[in-house]
């Protein structure tokens, strides 16, 4: 059996080479070839290439937009991550016992399309993050989220740093990214039978800099009001089809819903307070996600940083961190 690439196709490799064999691909067409080792040493050393290229965003000499690195995805990755495995379930971010986090889900929606060219449909929502318990992967997607049978925390995160939120789908402008996400919230809720009520954390949480906070930005969005306006509008579209939704699902969401802006500033003072040196870390990686993101007027985006790569802004003589001023709905543990 030969190893090499079919002369047809230089950058195939024959199926099923047998196990102890190099292989061999091609570079290009023309491009040399490179020895690989089998399995492990591939994967490692694909890992090692992309933490280089991931590397070279931080010192300079990116080979792709640096903004891929430093972006409010991979931000709000760290964060999680972190609280993840710190800080208990005392914080907005954290994971209550039994549950995970999960960045990039595809929430189900109620007005998936009906038929072919439905003129009224939209397609699923991509969430920057979601906490709680749940899994990824139902039936005909790699990352579309269903919610456990038997669970009490789903919080959706959406995280900005210059960017307003999303405005409407292309056959409803009005419905825009908050409107639209609780009333993915209602939907996940509802595709696994568990009341709103019933869950001991039920978020929707905006993370953006201080700066555009204090400036409004995301208040007429958030407003509950507006958010109820808009999901009626968008019912009403549908001729009564989605009248029973709406009242027994999408309300009872919306109501018990716990909507809240953080600043990013405040997420990351609480890590320093528990960790100096992971907030320091965090707010350094936070301050050249503003450097690439910055916009276009420097005025338009006022405000310092969190100040958390300086030690002594933390005491330790502090006896609450900031996230944990207002106490959260918890109960004990999953048994």
């Amino acid at each position: 059996m030969s190893f090499l690439p079919d002369p047809g196709h230089p950058n195939r490799i024959p199926a099923n080479p047998r196990p102890g064999y190099n292989r061999y691909i091609n570079a290009g067409r023309n491009g040399p070839r490179t020895r690989l080792g089998a399995g492990r040493a591939d994967r490692m050393m694909i890992t090692a290439r992309i933490k280089a290229m991931l590397e070279e965003c931080e010192a300079g000499s990116p080979a792709f937009p640096p903004t891929t690195l430093f972006g409010e995805g991979w931000l709000l990755r760290v964060v999680l991550d972190w609280f993840a495995g710190h800080g208990g379930d005392r914080y907005p971010l954290s994971p209550m016992a039994g549950a995970r986090w999960f960045s990039e889900a595809w929430l189900p929606s109620a007005f998936l399309a009906r038929y072919r060219g439905d003129p009224l449909a939209e397609s699923r929502t991509h969430a920057d993050g979601v906490v709680g318990h749940f899994a990824i992967g139902d039936p005909g997607t790699t990352s579309g989220l269903t919610l456990a049978a038997d669970s009490r925390q789903l919080v959706l995160i959406e995280a900005k740093l210059n960017n307003r939120l999303s405005a409407g789908i292309k056959n409803a402008r009005y419905f825009d990214q908050a409107a639209r996400s609780v009333a993915c919230l209602a939907e996940i809720l509802r595709r696994a039978a568990r009341e709103p009520g019933s869950m001991d954390d039920l978020s929707f949480l905006f993370l953006a800099p201080r700066a555009r906070i204090d400036d409004g930005v995301f208040a007429r969005d958030t407003d509950p009001d507006a958010i109820l306006r808009k999901a009626r509008r968008r019912a009403a579209d549908y001729g009564g089809e989605r009248d029973d939704w709406l009242r027994e699902w999408f309300e009872p969401t919306l109501a018990r819903v716990d909507i809240r802006c953080l600043a990013w500033e405040e997420v990351i003072e609480t890590i320093a307070f528990h960790a100096p040196e992971a907030g320091q870390f965090i707010d350094a990686f936070y301050g050249k996600c503003l450097h690439f993101n910055r916009p276009r007027q420097r005025a338009a985006f006022p405000g310092p940083r969190t100040g958390a790569n300086r030690p002594w802004t933390y005491a330790r003589a502090q006896s609450v961190a900031p996230l944990a001023a207002e106490a959260r709905r918890l109960e004990p543990a999953i048994g």
